[in-house]
């Protein structure tokens, strides 16, 4: 383990100023220019948040033509946007049959038909605008339990029999322990439209591309307050002022006050990652076969797959405390070791966590929560297809086409138990029951 990559918290990351010490990082492409607010900023629209989302909203509002100032509190793509598995998933966080037995069969095929326009407008953002990312295709998703298995080739066929989805297809045991090194998975699906990339270059690529359509792009700018002078918004960040018609706050995990009544909807929650010294390439592909990405059927999901220099990337473990382990790597490490033991020999190079927000439902929050300030957020995991899309969205919406915008801005997201004050240990003590059930069952 590098001493570089031990992690206590993000404050000290913070101040200094750095991206947090990643894989991701290490492996960067270069960022655009994007100095700090000095003095004061005038912008149709303030896009609060450098992710995924706040990115995708500066870049087709830029497109549209509309003056765009966008503010984030460290560095573009800093936060889970630049620190995620780079998993590339289609559909929602919940399964089709979910979605139609509590939304209904019409909501649940728009959202599925919303589900591919995210996965085309990814590709979009790669061939069309320039998100180099390294995309490698393929998705698999494996049972850690036999009893599982079942489940999961019925929800393939409801997904190819009634929503003509024909690139998933179930596996059996003995395929998924071709593809996957484990002696622990039982079967599962393969998606050949899921797959994987570099997390933080996608987000960078989202954002030199929103920089060239015209929005002006601020980093270390965090937003300290917003007030509403007249029929405009006054957002005050440490060193400035951005006075705009129109406010997104696309802040996810990272919200840290700002808007109590989004924080009521979306918790922020820790994941980490480690990353291995490269194994070499006949190693690797004993570990995952033919690149895929892969995630278990763990409620806390392990998920993994090999890097372009063939290492292995592997997510597992969170929790539910403010700050990270003092020992990232060897937190991850044991979850590994638990799939791969094979691996006890391998060093661990990198490792680092990230928060991502959920919502009580993991459906994501969409709405405008005073007139002109729209927020997004709570994409539950699923940001890499999810947030990019959405950020789309809100930009149609403020540009004059609201129609699958306002499907989402009605979608029931309750707000978590315990009010203010006892939401998080509630939270804490629903995970932490449902992480040990799949360590006991």
């Amino acid at each position: 383990m590098r001493a570089s990559d031990r992690i206590s918290d993000d404050a000290a990351i913070s101040a200094k100023g750095l991206y947090p010490p990643s894989w991701y990082a290490a492996t960067r492409a270069p960022a655009p220019d994007a100095p700090p607010l000095a003095g004061e900023a005038e912008a149709e629209i303030c896009v609060i948040g450098g992710g995924y989302a706040g990115l995708s909203a500066a870049l087709h509002l830029a497109r549209a033509g509309r003056k765009v100032v966008l503010l984030e509190a460290d560095r573009l793509g800093w936060g889970a946007s630049g620190r995620n598995g780079g998993q590339v998933h289609v559909g929602m966080r919940r399964e089709q049959e979910w979605l139609e037995k509590h939304l209904g069969a019409d909501d649940a095929h728009a959202l599925w038909r919303m589900a591919l326009n995210a996965r085309a407008h990814l590709d979009w953002l790669i061939a069309d605008q320039g998100a180099a990312c390294d995309f490698t295709p393929g998705y698999l998703h494996v049972d850690h339990r036999a009893g599982y298995v079942r489940h999961t080739h019925a929800h393939v066929d409801h997904l190819r029999e009634r929503y003509g989805y024909e690139h998933v297809r179930a596996i059996d045991a003995e395929e998924a322990r071709h593809l996957v090194g484990s002696a622990g998975y039982h079967g599962g699906m393969l998606d050949m439209r899921g797959g994987h990339l570099h997390a933080l270059n996608f987000a960078l690529g989202i954002a030199r591309a929103a920089a060239s359509a015209g929005a002006i792009l601020h980093e270390h700018s965090p937003a300290l307050s917003f007030a509403r002078k007249g029929d405009r918004w006054r957002i005050e960040t440490p060193r400035g002022r951005v006075t705009a018609d129109r406010v997104l706050i696309a802040c996810n995990g990272y919200l840290r006050g700002l808007a109590p009544q989004v924080e009521q909807r979306v918790m922020p929650i820790n994941n980490y990652v480690a990353v291995t010294a490269p194994l070499g390439a006949e190693r690797a592909a004993a570990i995952v076969r033919d690149g895929y990405a892969v995630s278990d059927s763990r409620f806390v999901v392990y998920y993994f797959r090999m890097t372009p220099d063939h290492r292995l990337l592997f997510g597992g473990g969170e929790n539910y405390s403010w700050r990270f382990p003092a020992d990232i790597p060897g937190f991850v490490r044991r979850h590994m070791l638990a799939v791969f033991p094979q691996l006890a020999d391998v060093a661990i190079d990198h490792g680092w966590g990230g928060t991502l927000a959920i919502t009580p439902n993991r459906l994501p929050f969409v709405r405008e929560i005073e007139p002109g300030m729209t927020a997004i957020g709570g994409f539950s995991g699923l940001g890499v297809v999810m947030a990019p899309y959405v950020g789309k969205l809100v930009a149609d919406a403020m540009t004059g086409d609201d129609a699958d915008y306002a499907r989402l801005a009605r979608l029931p997201i309750p707000r978590f138990p315990g009010g203010r004050l006892m939401r998080w240990p509630t939270l804490v003590a629903a995970m932490s029951f449902l992480a040990l059930r799949d360590r006991l069952y």
